[in-house]
């Protein structure tokens, strides 16, 4: 995956809530960044800075690189924080270092496409109804996808397609899958039409 992210961040040499506090106060996003088999370390990120980056949704399943005091981290966002009473606060974030041999577990979104060509919509007014949209998936950092496509242009009305059935790029898996069928969760249907109740309340009762 392409690196188009990039981020600046300070080490952050104040712990405690008063001292978080008063970051957030000053405009900054204390973080944690952590994994590959190296120390953890606490971080600053200007906030304003994070809300632009976080705009775009390929941001939540790229690989970011920060710059920490002029040393570049390969990494992936793993948890954000926001205030309850206000989601445009950010109130704190976790990264993970990306390790060239080990596997990623990340969520991505589902892009789903074929609706205006699908006949089961266009012909048949099925309506589409999505169960999931994002799903989690394992992979090296060099394979991990911005996003998993749904194609439904062939899907039938009473039909739904299930995490099995998702066209997976190469070297990505679902880890749920390995736990049973019973974890082959839908991931969308195609519903019949609702169908009008005047017809049928409008009839003479069979004799």
């Amino acid at each position: 995956m392409e690196n188009i992210f990039q981020l600046s961040a300070n080490i952050r040499n104040t712990q405690g809530k008063g001292a978080s506090r008063r970051l957030r106060r000053a405009g900054k996003v204390p973080a944690i960044l952590y994994g590959a088999e190296k120390p953890s370390i606490s971080l600053v990120f200007d906030h304003n800075i994070l809300t632009q980056h976080l705009g775009h949704e390929a941001f939540y399943s790229h690989i970011l690189t920060i710059d920490v005091s002029g040393k570049k981290e390969s990494v992936v966002l793993k948890a954000l924080q926001r205030a309850p009473q206000n989601p445009n606060k950010l109130v704190h974030m976790d990264l993970l270092r990306v390790s060239a041999t080990h596997k990623l577990s990340m969520h991505v979104p589902l892009h789903f496409i074929g609706h205006d060509a699908a006949p089961a919509v266009k012909r048949d007014g099925g309506v589409v109804s999505h169960q999931l949209n994002e799903v989690e998936i394992s992979c090296y950092a060099k394979d991990l996808p911005e996003y998993i496509q749904v194609d439904i242009t062939d899907l039938e009305v009473g039909k739904s397609l299930h995490l099995a059935d998702l066209k997976l790029p190469e070297g990505v898996e679902i880890p749920s899958l390995k736990l049973g069928e019973d974890h082959n969760q839908p991931v969308v249907t195609i519903h019949k039409p609702k169908t009008s109740t005047s017809d049928s309340d409008g009839e003479e009762p069979a004799e």
